[in-house]
This record gives structure tokens, sequence and C-alpha cells, in this order.
């Protein structure tokens, strides 16, 4: 018990020994680096297919930055306003889905979509579709990035 007590002062007062003088920064050595905020705008590539409204069916580019958005997306404005929020929600929009989650049996249409590009210094390649009530979920997450689509 004694020898503890001993070891436990002696580790104490080493460590208070050894800790920086008042008003330094402490050197953090082993953790990652911070990122950098990126001045890049997002770069999107929007691919939609099979939709039922043939207005929805195409290439839009998207471009989301500082100076707003741009490319000829339809609703360009809303569609970085989205993206906007889902960054400030974290995570990751474009992540595949889980496997082995439980979906509802219901099918959305035959409308599919891929996105490709660069989020928030991240490359993107992701593919939607409305197969089930998972995959609608996710649709419609991201919607107006990609279109609303209704039966």
């Amino acid at each position: 018990m004694l020898r503890r007590l001993v070891l436990t002062t002696a580790t104490a007062a080493l460590a208070l020994s050894a800790a920086p003088a008042a008003g330094a920064l402490p050197v953090l050595s082993g953790l990652p680096p911070l990122p950098l905020l990126s001045s890049t705008p997002d770069r999107l590539t929007v691919t939609v297919s099979k939709s039922a409204d043939p207005a929805a069916n195409g290439t839009f580019e998207l471009e989301c930055g500082a100076a707003g958005a741009s490319g000829n997306h339809p609703a360009a404005e809303d569609a970085c306003a989205r993206l906007g929020q889902l960054d400030r929600a974290g995570g990751d929009p474009f992540a595949a889905p889980a496997d082995g989650r439980m979906c509802t049996m219901q099918h959305g249409g035959p409308a599919v979509a891929r996105i490709t590009g660069t989020w928030q210094g991240r490359s993107v390649d992701a593919r939607f579709s409305r197969t089930d009530g998972c995959e609608i979920a996710r649709w419609q997450n991201l919607e107006p990035v990609l279109p609303s689509v209704r039966r």
C-alpha cells in the first residue's frame, strides 16, 4: 500500500514538473492534422434516366461555392442549399446503403440516377434508385439535387 502511494505521488510530481509553463501551449503529437477548409466549389454531375417526367431525365451539371450556384441543373440554387443543409447535419448523403437493412417492399418507379464529382473535397460516385422504401427515402433525402419523381 505504501509502495503504491509513493509511486503515485512520484508519478504525479514528475508529470507536474514536465507540464508547460503557464500560458504555454502544449505540443500535441500523434494526432491527425486538422482538415483544411477548401475554397474549391463542389462540382457534381447528376444523370437521371427512366423517370416518368421527361423533363427530369438528362445530365445536369451543378456547382456550389462561395459565389453561389451555377450549372445547367434545373434547381441549382435549391440543390446547393440542400447540400449545405446536409453538410451541416454531418454524414455522407452519397454513401452506399448499408448491407442487411430492413426496407419496406414498395416500388417508387423505374427512375435511376448517378451522381459523380466532388463534394466537400471528397470524390463522389453514387447510384440511386427507387426500388424499395429505403432507396425511395435515400432519393428523397437528396431532393432537389435529384428531381422530385412521382409515379
